[in-house]
């Protein structure tokens, strides 16, 4: 089972890294937080991992929607987007809110997981 909606783009981990929150922007969302895993791995373990970065992502009316819905989707948030190089190439990946249980039990959190999903697809839709 897919964790995300996943692209792999022909440019590079830069070049993705340049794209991402551009495309993110363009559908409402805002990049949030930004982590380097691979420098915390270095840092933390002393050990080397390919360059991996996962951007918090979130579109304020669609929090506050979800939030209003169940206090609890905070949880959800923000929407994770990570960005890895494989292979010299980037691939993105955005969380897939459908698959968490909540949008199948909760009518109301899941109009706001359709829309974050079907929202995500056309940020990875903009990506080269």
């Amino acid at each position: 089972m897919p964790l995300g909606l996943k692209k792999a783009l022909r440019g590079g981990f830069e070049d993705a890294l340049a794209q991402v929150p551009a495309a993110l922007k363009a559908e409402g969302f805002g990049v949030l937080t930004e982590i380097d895993v691979a420098e915390t791995l270095k840092r933390k373990l002393d050990v080397d991992f390919r360059r991996y970065r996962i951007l918090g992502a979130c579109n304020p009316a669609l929090a506050r929607e979800a939030l209003e819905a169940n206090l609890d989707v905070g949880l959800m948030l923000p929407c994770n987007v990570i960005v890895y190089e494989d292979d010299g190439h980037a691939v993105v990946v955005a969380v897939d809110p459908m698959q968490n249980p909540a949008a199948h039990e909760d009518p109301r959190i899941r109009k706001v997981a359709e829309t974050v999903r079907v929202t995500l697809g056309r940020v990875l839709a903009h990506l080269e």
